[in-house]
């Protein structure tokens, strides 16, 4: 199943590393040292035009990518877990 971040990005569920406040997140050196090295590497695909507030970390057997967007983690999460929880429907 597919979730929606934000301007028409879909990712696949199962690509999901992670779904992280960017707020909170990046009171981490370590974590504001990983998202420059993203961007650095043209890896990190920016989803907003006002304020990011969360960030979503996919991997794949062809790259690993950051998604940067307005929407909130909270969303986000339950977005994942709607899509998990309609696919088992079937």
């Amino acid at each position: 199943m597919f979730v929606h971040l934000s301007k028409n990005e879909t990712v696949l569920k199962g690509e999901i590393v992670g779904i992280f406040d960017i707020e909170r997140s990046t009171l981490s050196q370590d974590t504001r040292n990983f998202l420059k090295q993203m961007q650095n590497d043209l890896k990190t695909v920016s989803l907003c035009d006002d304020i990011p507030k969360a960030f979503v970390l996919c991997d794949n057997i062809y790259t690993d990518r950051v998604y940067i967007t307005q929407i909130s983690p909270e969303s986000l999460v339950k977005r994942a877990n709607k899509s998990l929880s309609d696919q088992e429907q079937e």
